[in-house]
């Protein structure tokens, strides 16, 4: 930059504190392994050798693509970013700093800008669709490594399905089907994956996508191990992954991976994302509709999963209890989803308020768990015999718009699981804090009376209402 600032540079860096700059420049010392020099550079190995198993070396890389793109005197120009990322260029101190600046405090352009000259490999005006689904992959990946090497999965663990690069690749892919600005309309995956995309569209992809900046946001941050403790960003890693409650000493592996709890926690009420509490799996609990019921029933927000016979994982979020009665119930916030083949969710359109349904030992009205669309013809149900439901959405649900969530419309269930979202309700946090005594007084003034003492006085904790 010489010795004077410029205003771009001076604009950009305002809004950062001080403080900030100065860890952020410190960050970049750190790379720069004692060299003496007052313009101290740092080339690509060397700063994958300083950022060591922090981040793997294909998000490294692209990250460091990013950092020679930043053009500290100007606007960065096309022209600008291919002198600037000619091979063996090194990056400085400067563009280190705005890089991080743009990532976290950035506009959509200048993000845009950022992330485009991170997925293009070879500088052109034009990326395709399958270079957008490598990046997005690569970033997932990055984004899981980043909070496995943090402890910062709150009780999930990141390899327990069987191909974690599934879970990745659905996760990427869904990002993919977004990517559809005014030069990109109505093309399927195929299509989309073979289609040519601009910088104008990456832009407009962050605008409807904001899940790909708070993914960059995070591997920059962790990966590089700066600003992570900032408050705006404690935000980020609180919501993006729920934490996880089960029974104690269950041996439980959930239906679903990593990437499909972070995408479905993202269309979740915000006042409920930051806490997953397992009700139910008929891995623990066996296969009884009537245990289910009773698993479910008055305990709040829930996310219902089910794998079929066919290897097909979908499900529902119940927005409010379930209760067992011939009615239905729920709001606007209820949707269906799918996790496998696809990731996909669907919302309320408006057409009907059959939400969600639950009834149980009826001989006038369908007993079963129903979500979407009407009698005999759910978007998502479960027989009361447990072992059965169906997924009748020709052409799609009336309620949430869905197509047919199974692979076959009638559908044999392999497992169930349910999920509370959010805090316990009050009042199960309320019983939880009584004792028999407290709910008795009777029993109470019984055991006075005979001189015994409360044992339990003053040694029970004030409730834990993690614990299924």
């Amino acid at each position: 930059m010489g010795n004077v600032e410029s205003g771009s540079y001076r604009k950009r860096l305002s809004r950062v504190s001080p403080a900030e700059q100065s860890e952020m420049e410190q960050s970049f010392e750190s790379f720069c392994r004692g060299k003496s020099s007052s313009q101290k550079t740092v080339d690509l190995q060397t700063f994958q050798e300083s950022i060591g198993n922090a981040l793997p070396a294909s998000m490294s890389g692209r990250i460091f693509k990013g950092i020679q793109s930043v053009n500290t005197s100007t606007k960065t120009t096309a022209a600008t970013a291919v002198a600037t990322r000619s091979p063996g260029a090194e990056i400085g101190k400067e563009q280190f700093v705005l890089f991080v600046v743009d990532v976290i405090r950035g506009t959509a352009e200048e993000k845009g800008w950022l992330i485009f000259q991170m997925i293009s490999p070879d500088n052109s005006e034009n990326i395709t669709g399958r270079q957008v689904q490598q990046f997005s992959e690569d970033l997932i990946a990055a984004v899981v490594h980043v909070l496995k090497q943090q402890k910062l999965l709150n009780g999930w663990t990141a390899d327990k399905n069987q191909d974690r690069c599934l879970g990745i690749s659905a996760l990427a892919a869904q990002l993919l089907s977004q990517l559809k600005s005014t030069d990109l309309q109505n093309l399927d995956r195929p299509e989309l994956l073979n289609s040519v995309c601009s910088r104008a569209s990456i832009e407009d992809w962050l605008y409807k996508v904001p899940m790909v900046s708070t993914f960059l946001r995070v591997v920059t941050t962790l990966g590089l191990s700066i600003l992570k403790n900032h408050t705006e960003h404690q935000g980020d890693f609180g919501t993006l992954v729920p934490k996880c409650r089960i029974p104690k000493k269950a041996s439980f592996v959930s239906l679903i991976d990593l990437p499909a709890v972070i995408y479905l926690n993202s269309h979740l009420p915000s006042e409920v994302q930051h806490k997953w509490r397992l009700l139910f799996s008929s891995q623990l609990h066996g296969e009884s509709f009537s245990q289910l019921c009773g698993n479910i029933v008055d305990q709040g927000p829930c996310l219902l999963i089910i794998k079929d016979s066919d290897g097909f994982i979908f499900g529902g979020f119940a927005s409010q209890s379930w209760e067992v009665k011939p009615q239905f119930q729920g709001d606007s916030r209820c949707f269906l989803f799918t996790v496998s083949p696809c990731l996909e969710v669907h919302t309320y359109t408006g057409y009907n308020e059959h939400y969600m349904y639950l009834n149980h030992g009826q001989q006038t009205m369908p007993n079963g768990l129903g979500m979407g669309g009407q009698h005999n013809y759910f978007g998502l149900w479960i027989d009361s015999n447990f072992g059965s439901g169906h997924s009748k959405a020709k052409p799609r649900c009336t309620t949430y718009n869905s197509p047919q969530l199974s692979a076959k419309e009638d559908f044999s269930i392999d497992a169930l699981e349910v999920w509370a979202v959010g805090d316990l309700p009050e009042h199960l946090l309320a019983k939880n804090k009584k004792s028999i005594l407290d709910a008795d007084p009777e029993a109470r003034a019984l055991l006075e009376m005979t001189g015994r003492t409360r044992q339990s006085d003053g040694l029970r904790d004030p409730g834990d209402e993690d614990q299924s």
